[in-house]
């Protein structure tokens, strides 16, 4: 594997054009699964790259999060020695490797690590049976240590006397995902890990992102039927077959927004035509199937919106907190208000 690095130039003078790159970038489908589609984690290694003197992409390929902490294969590291003017040896094989740091600014000592396998486990880094290593992943897979060990003690003894030697150069990055507790192959880069996408951590006045929406697969399936409806008749077919899921989530099919199955249905019916088909019913506007009123519609979007916004749990305690009167009780303005309240928070 190859140590060269290559210093970083400018790719954006400022936040929002560095943000813009950041979203371009991250739809890169050859990008680390952790960045993929992540523009705030490419933003965040693009300025750890900036740190350390090197390319967007030498950062994205290079740095992994590890149970929240910033690592970096050992080739990245000692590319990061050999830039800052310090001498890096390597030397070994698959028994035993040998590291040594002579820094510019005291040539007079050489910094020095050594790994072997009798080491490796103790740390509990494999087994040593028969003279060779064995080292199995929780699907009972060999992993780089049975597969390489001398890529892996030289990694190892890299990684250690870097720390020793050359703190100063490394900005945080004093572990390989190896270290950290991932699998990684035989480069050092993870593929099978507690790999934590890099991610803000809300404060006190920013809403935390909801998990992502799934939509109840029986209630989808009666929501895109009934954007087919002809009348009001056919929908009050739908309602009573989904009477006892009225409540679920759906995917709107017109919208693709999250919504409760009743709301969607009575949104549909109110679009249709009154007359129904001659086998049908006359009318979806019946007290036992839905109050096609303007109260009806408003508890439903009030529900839509909470599901939208991660808290339909929660929805009947923290409306009665904020009106003093349950949902079943409000008035359609309290309603709507909180509607848009949930709307501009989702």
């Amino acid at each position: 594997m190859s140590t060269e690095i290559v210093r970083a130039t400018p790719v954006a003078t400022n936040l929002p054009d560095m943000v813009r790159y950041a979203e371009h970038l991250a739809q890169a489908d050859m990008l680390p699964k952790g960045f993929a589609g992540r523009p705030a984690n490419v933003l965040y290694a693009m300025e750890y790259g900036r740190t350390l003197g090197i390319t967007p992409l030498a950062a994205l390929t290079g740095i992994h999060v590890i149970e929240g902490k910033p690592s970096a294969s050992s080739g990245l590291i000692g590319a990061l020695v050999r830039q800052a003017g310090h001498k890096l040896r390597v030397k070994g094989d698959g028994r035993s490797a040998s590291a040594q740091i002579i820094r510019a600014d005291d040539p007079e000592w050489t910094y020095e690590c050594t790994w072997d396998l009798e080491r490796a486990e103790q740390a509990g880094l494999c087994q040593i049976r028969d003279g060779k290593p064995y080292a199995r992943d929780r699907n009972g897979k060999p992993t780089a240590w049975e597969k390489y060990p001398a890529a892996m003690l030289k990694a190892r003894a890299i990684t250690e006397v870097a720390r020793d030697a050359c703190e100063d150069v490394l900005f945080g990055l004093h572990y390989t995902p190896e270290e950290l507790g991932a699998y990684v192959d035989q480069d050092g880069n993870p593929v099978d890990a507690p790999v934590q996408p890099l991610r803000a951590v809300p404060n006190e006045n920013v809403t935390a992102a909801a998990e992502p929406f799934t939509p109840h697969p029986v209630g989808q399936g009666i929501a895109d039927r009934a954007k087919d409806a002809k009348s009001k008749a056919a929908i009050k077919v739908l309602w009573a077959e989904a009477a006892e899921i009225i409540n679920v989530g759906v995917l709107a099919p017109d919208t693709k927004e999250p919504e409760v199955l009743g709301a969607y249905l009575t949104r549909v019916a109110n679009s249709l035509p009154e007359q129904a088909a001659q086998t049908q019913a006359p009318s979806i506007v019946d007290a036992e199937v839905v109050e096609d009123d303007e109260r009806t519609v408003a508890v439903d979007s009030l529900r839509g919106a909470a599901l939208a916004a991660g808290v339909a749990a929660t929805i009947e305690a923290d409306f009665a907190q904020s009106y003093g009167v349950p949902i079943a009780d409000a008035t359609v303005e309290q309603l709507a208000e909180m509607t848009s309240l949930l709307r501009g928070a989702a």
